[in-house]
């Protein structure tokens, strides 16, 4: 388990870094595909988002929302990514989206540091932004 400190200039500097963060999402669209049919189905993303537990918890806390309004909520994320209206979400999509939903996360962090706690293993987004500020720490 480690600690690292992020704000809104690193995951910008993550997103902006074409390469990496390209290598990233199609890392993490790859993992999600689980049938490997080249494009994502709301079953397949929603388990993804069901994973983090972003919906059923509040603070860390086990809230009891309707199963009815559960499904509500990851059908409306997932018209989101589906901007094409295929009911599928292809690479493109899912990058263009993900670009979004990290550089609002900048956005809301600006300037003010955060502290993460993250589990041995862990390579989401936030993390991997973080790698890239240490890299250029360790370069100099």
């Amino acid at each position: 388990m480690g600690v690292v400190i992020i704000d809104g200039s690193t995951v910008r500097d993550f997103v902006n870094n074409e390469e990496l963060f390209k290598r990233s999402v199609d890392e993490g669209f790859a993992a999600l595909d689980l049938n490997k049919d080249g494009v994502l189905s709301r079953s397949e993303l929603r388990k993804a988002f069901e994973s983090m537990r972003l919906i059923e918890t509040h603070f860390g806390i086990d809230v009891a929302t309707p199963p009815e309004e559960l499904t509500q909520l990851y059908n409306s994320i997932f018209d989101g990514f589906d901007c094409d209206r295929s009911n599928t979400v292809d690479l493109e999509e899912y990058r263009s989206e993900m670009k979004k939903i990290l550089l609002a996360i900048a956005d809301g962090l600006g300037s003010s540091p955060i502290q993460m706690v993250l589990e041995d293993g862990d390579s989401n987004f936030l993390k991997q932004a973080a790698d890239l500020e240490a890299s250029k720490f360790a370069q100099s």
